[in-house]
């Protein structure tokens, strides 16, 4: 089977820190390749793949912006549809623009919809409902005006993240630096449980940052930057949780999983696809709002942090994920 893997080109694939869709897109990629399957990833031209690598450009948009962000979308979108009769299948994972040239090609697509930007684009998607096929990332995260071939859990190795059974006395918030993640949130449960918090993650929202979280940083609250994978394991398993005080319905989230596949706990606002990934009291937290997450925080000593990885582990695995999509493709074609 010839597979083209269409990933985003805002980050290398897989990113060096941040970029999640690219992650995704890579850890498909590489384990349809190890099913035997012929693969071509469509993505930056500094990315890694053991397959075939097609790009129009160097590097992302993200990590050079004196490129335009639409001339690369539309280049990188129309090289592969213009080499489309050479695959059986399209695994499209950048969002809703390619699906306007899927009635002019005759190979069939897969797309994962990594969440929605804004109600706005869900009209895209229903014009091609009769000939697309839609995979979701979560069940919270679904159009009831959409038709859906499937949810695939997003997936990851579990051999890059250690388990740690005995974690250190503090508590991290991994993510975007952003409103929407919850950064202040985070800020305010680490004060009032007297506990060390470290921040880690891009800075999307300098306004927010400068606001919000700057005027806050002492030797209690330390932000330590983005960090990479191998920082990443580190501050996730070390950690005696992880807090997400998300403000808004988050289609899934990386770090809730990566967090668990290291035992850490999480503790997390109640929203979006929270339910589906934490399992209440076993492996983290559900709550509502700043003093419930403070309360949490008194508790999660409780957690069996080797029950939390093998929950992590039959769940979003990126075997399990594999599995999942090659099952999948293997239906459609």
């Amino acid at each position: 089977m010839k597979i083209a893997i269409l990933s985003p080109v805002a980050w290398r694939t897989p990113p060096r820190h941040y970029g999640p869709w690219e992650q995704i897109a890579s850890t498909i990629a590489e384990g349809i390749i190890k099913k035997g399957a012929d693969v071509t990833l469509f993505a930056t031209g500094d990315s890694i793949t053991a397959g075939k690598l097609k790009s129009i450009c160097a590097t992302g948009y993200e990590e050079d912006r004196t490129q335009d962000v639409k001339v690369l979308e539309c280049l990188h979108i129309s090289n592969l549809m213009e080499q489309a009769g050479e695959f059986d299948l399209i695994h499209n994972n950048f969002d809703f623009l390619p699906l306007t040239y899927s009635r002019l090609i005759h190979t069939s697509m897969i797309t994962t919809i990594h969440g929605f930007s804004s109600p706005k684009i869900i009209p895209v998607y229903k014009k091609y409902n009769d000939t697309s096929h839609y995979v979701s990332i979560s069940n919270a995260d679904r159009s009831p005006d959409l038709k859906y071939l499937a949810t695939v859990y997003n997936g990851m190795d579990p051999n890059n993240f250690d388990f740690v059974d005995r974690p250190d006395d503090y508590l991290l918030y991994f993510g975007r630096i952003h409103h929407d993640k919850g950064t202040y949130e985070a800020i305010q449960i680490a004060k009032q449980s007297k506990r060390k918090l470290l921040i880690a993650g891009i800075i999307q929202d300098e306004g927010y940052y400068e606001s919000k979280v700057e005027p806050e940083l002492n030797d209690q609250i330390q932000y330590v930057g983005h960090a990479g994978p191998d920082k990443r394991r580190e501050l996730l398993g070390n950690a005696l949780a992880l807090l997400h005080p998300i403000n808004f319905n988050e289609p899934f989230g990386m770090s809730v999983a990566e967090s668990m596949l290291c035992g850490t706990p999480v503790i997390a606002f109640s929203k979006g696809s929270m339910p589906e990934l934490i399992e209440h009291e076993k492996t983290g937290f559900l709550v509502n709002n700043v003093d419930e997450a403070v309360n949490a925080v008194h508790q999660v000593s409780a957690i069996n942090r080797a029950y939390c990885r093998d929950w992590a582990v039959s769940k979003f695995s990126s075997d399990k994920m594999v599995d999942d999509y090659w099952e999948l493709y293997q239906r459609i074609v």
